[in-house]
């Protein structure tokens, strides 16, 4: 049985960001799950924070525009591994359940916890660089940039 990979917009974001040190780590690693067998899930709100942050000049020194975002988030769609994730019944409870052991909905919690509660429905990998997902129980997280 594959498992299935559900990517985190920080690690989509280093693979693009040409200034950022984790650039060639995670475009290697994003090339390889284009390139796998193994199935990638796409969140909608990891795909509207890639869209979101590649094109702003607050996150990359040469933003994208927005069409060259849109293209790039064609060119994952087009992947045979490819499909978009979509919240079933009880997502937002699910999501609130999350909040709550997490003590908080601060920062940027709000949307992990949507993101942990889709990769959990989907029985899903996450693949992130950011530790806050492990306060989630019930999520299985990888952690592609990390050498220990």
């Amino acid at each position: 049985m594959c498992v299935v990979i559900v990517p985190d917009a920080n690690l989509l974001l280093y693979a693009y960001n040409t200034g950022s040190p984790f650039h060639r780590v995670a475009a290697s690693w994003w090339e390889a799950c284009l390139s796998g067998s193994e199935p990638v899930g796409l969140a909608h709100p990891v795909v509207f924070s890639f869209l979101r942050t590649s094109t702003s000049t607050r996150a990359f020194l040469n933003p994208f525009t927005l069409q060259e975002a849109t293209e790039r988030i064609s060119s994952w769609l087009d992947r045979r591994v490819t499909r978009v994730i979509s919240p079933g019944h009880g997502h937002v409870q699910h999501v609130i359940e999350l909040l709550d052991v997490a003590g908080t909905a601060g920062g940027n919690l709000v949307a992990d916890a949507q993101i942990a509660a889709l990769a959990i429905a989907h029985k899903a990998t996450l693949h992130t660089a950011d530790h806050d997902f492990l306060r989630f129980p019930g999520l299985k997280a990888h952690f592609p940039l990390s050498t220990r």
